[in-house]
């Protein structure tokens, strides 16, 4: 079992190794975006704590309707 562990942690570094390279190669270490500034920064954590917030709810309303349906059987 340590084994596999093992073989899985050194499969997961080498493959985020692997995937960084090339994001970072990219006009200078620009990234697909763009250059960024701190608007660009500010929106996007704006926009992550939005997508949180939804899906918090969406969940919490999925997770009450399938109990209340639990309830009526």
């Amino acid at each position: 079992m340590r084994a596999l562990s093992a073989i899985m942690v050194v499969l997961a570094l080498w493959l985020t190794s692997i995937l960084s390279a090339p994001a970072l190669a990219n006009d200078g270490g620009e990234g697909l975006y763009g250059k960024t500034d701190d608007k660009v920064i500010t929106n996007f954590g704006f926009a992550l704590m939005i997508f949180f917030t939804l899906l918090v709810v969406a969940l919490s309303v999925t997770q009450h309707l399938l109990d209340k349906r639990k309830r009526r059987k």
